[in-house]
């Protein structure tokens, strides 16, 4: 299985594009992962017009997880466990999406096997992005049994 992590806009900070890059090398021999970027688009309707971007890059077999405030809060051992599911479904291609700074849009939402909120706290979109690949990384370590994850 693959996974493709969408997300609204560059990472402009240099701490959150370290983080991030330390964790996509830890994560590729456990896990092909790889990032695609969508430009933000501002004014109204800015989130329908990145949601439309972001399921243009979702297959019709894909499965989709919507990373968002108002999805469900997972533990990281039950993040590991339905990544292990997706895993056993065969599926082939995992993608998360990542909203913007106007979060994302009800499409987006729709589409999606999973709603995934990562905290009650708000975060930074470029924020999400590390502690979304920090947490892949720590579930691949749950599912094959490595110490990582205490």
């Amino acid at each position: 299985m693959n996974v493709v992590i969408i997300a609204i806009d560059k990472l402009r900070e240099s701490y959150v594009r370290d983080g991030c890059a330390l964790y996509l090398k830890r994560l590729q021999p456990l896990l092909p992962v790889s990032l695609k970027e969508v430009r933000p688009s501002a004014g109204v309707g800015g989130a329908q017009a990145e949601g439309e971007a972001m399921l243009r890059g979702v297959g019709p077999d894909d499965r989709l997880w919507a990373v968002d405030p108002q999805g469900r809060s997972l533990s990281s051992v039950e993040l590991a466990g339905e990544l292990a599911g997706v895993e056993r479904s065969g599926s082939r291609r995992l993608v998360l999406a990542i909203g913007g700074a106007d979060g994302l849009s009800h499409a987006v939402r729709r589409r999606a096997d999973l709603v995934w909120s990562l905290s009650n706290m708000t975060f930074v979109h470029e924020m999400a992005r590390l502690i979304v690949l920090e947490q892949l990384y720590r579930a691949m370590k749950i599912n094959r049994g490595e110490p990582y994850h205490r």
